[in-house]
């Protein structure tokens, strides 16, 4: 344990004490990442508490502190890990090979992988060598490379079901509540509603992180134990980011729409564009056309390759649109479903 660090801000002796500590520690970290880890140093204390019924409170965390770890060193070890795991996931650039080099602990980057610690490695292998200047062509057809432009384009189609859903769910759930509040069914159906939206925004978080690549959180949000049952039920109506995410579910129902409408719209022009011109060398009539809205449109032989040129650059732009409205979702989720 360390000792400097305890003294310094002193060993906490309850639960909610260590983990208003340990969110001291991770206030400039990533929100997503102080949930998981609120979440997790919570179930790991209260549990020790529960297998420990004849000690204190203090007197577990004291153990704990020493395992475990303090809350500055939990706050670092998170840190670490969070580091490791995105240098680990980041995709490597194409035209660029990872450089592997050893890192001397007395380097910057060079203690701050606590899974390598943690599995004995006596050094760190990185791949953080400087990446060579690449062209603009090749930045623009190098999006068909990245797996997250595919991930951000699937969300796009998918948006439309999922925008659906949400949107009826709190819409519905919202309705129901109100009308049947001055019934006594109508308490125990709002806090189930209430609580199934909190349930759907952890999925939702996971569809975000998994398709475009925005930390989100893995865990449940944390909540004080200490406060009875009635109590955080009261905080489940008044915690702003449950109003937000609700928030965030009725925008997805518009946000769906023009996401799916805009991916299918540029993927079905682009493609018949490219196809045309194969199209025209096997239509029986050899007319060199194309139908646009049933209209029979004709076009010289000569201008079909050009049309084939023009679909597969729409094909890029709207690969390269993708990754843009899967960037700009990631945000707008990040602050709607996650605040602390």
């Amino acid at each position: 344990m360390n000792e400097q660090t305890t003294a310094g801000t002193g060993l906490p002796t309850t639960i909610p004490q260590y983990l208003a500590q340990l969110r001291a520690a991770l206030h400039d970290a990533d929100p997503a990442m102080v949930q998981d880890a609120l979440y997790d140093a919570e179930e790991y204390l209260r549990s020790e508490l529960a297998a420990q019924p004849g000690r204190s409170e203090a007197e577990v965390i004291a153990d704990v502190a020493g395992s475990y770890g303090a809350p500055e060193e939990v706050a670092e070890i998170y840190r670490e890990t969070e580091i490791t795991v995105n240098r680990a996931l980041r995709t490597p650039s194409a035209s660029v090979r990872p450089i592997a080099r050893v890192v001397p602990a007395t380097e910057p980057g060079g203690v701050a992988v606590a899974a390598a610690a943690a599995a004995g490695s006596a050094s760190v292998t990185s791949s953080d060598a400087p990446v060579p200047h690449r062209s603009a062509l090749a930045r623009f057809f190098g999006v068909a490379l990245e797996p997250r432009t595919y991930g951000s384009l699937f969300y796009m189609l998918l948006s439309l079901a999922t925008g659906t859903f949400f949107f009826t769910w709190v819409i519905t759930g919202l309705s129901l509540s109100l009308g049947l509040m001055i019934l006594i069914i109508g308490i125990p159906l709002t806090v189930l509603f209430f609580g199934s939206v909190r349930g759907l925004a952890l999925l939702e978080g996971r569809l975000v992180e998994v398709l475009l690549g925005e930390r989100m959180p893995r865990r449940p949000r944390y909540a004080d134990r200490s406060r009875s049952w009635l109590q955080r039920i009261g905080d489940m109506f008044t915690d702003g980011r449950t109003w937000l995410t609700m928030l965030y579910f009725v925008l997805m129902l518009p946000l769906g729409i023009v996401y799916f409408s805009v991916a299918v719209t540029l993927l079905s022009a682009s493609l018949v564009f490219i196809w045309a011109p194969v199209a025209s060398l096997l239509a029986l009539n050899g007319s060199g056309g194309i139908y646009i809205d049933s209209e029979l449109l004709l076009l010289p032989l000569w201008a079909m390759p050009m049309l084939a040129i023009v679909g597969v650059v729409l094909l890029f732009c709207t690969l390269h649109l993708a990754r843009g409205v899967g960037y700009l979702h990631g945000q707008m989720a990040k602050h709607l479903l996650v605040r602390l």
